[in-house]
């Protein structure tokens, strides 16, 4: 009878321990599944990360080339502003000097 309580004990005590030791188990992979999530998002965020500041530095790229476009385009601007005039300028000249030719002309006439 002593045996047999001591048996049941024993084996209670046996069960007990599995249980334990699979609700450790359990334990375990939870933990082990939780970390490869955590990780699995850890790398999402530093990929989307990533890719932004990809998009920034194609965002700046793109607005400096506008800037040095905008900036070429005014220098070329002003370059032929600068031509008409000097063209404006030569043809008053060459004006006058036919004007003064004439005149020269006239009074040589005279």
């Amino acid at each position: 009878m002593r045996r047999e309580r001591e048996s049941g004990k024993v084996r209670r005590e046996r069960e007990s321990e599995k249980e334990r030791n699979t609700q450790r188990e359990r334990d375990r992979e939870r933990e082990k599944r939780e970390w490869e999530r955590e990780k699995r998002e850890r790398e999402r965020l530093r990929k989307e990360r990533k890719k932004e500041r990809e998009r920034e530095r194609e965002r700046e790229k793109r607005e400096r080339e506008r800037e040095k476009k905008e900036r070429d385009s005014e220098k070329e601007r002003n370059k032929e502003r600068e031509r008409g005039g000097r063209a404006r300028k030569r043809e008053e000249r060459e004006r006058e000097s036919e004007k003064e030719g004439n005149r020269e002309r006239e009074r040589e006439r005279e």
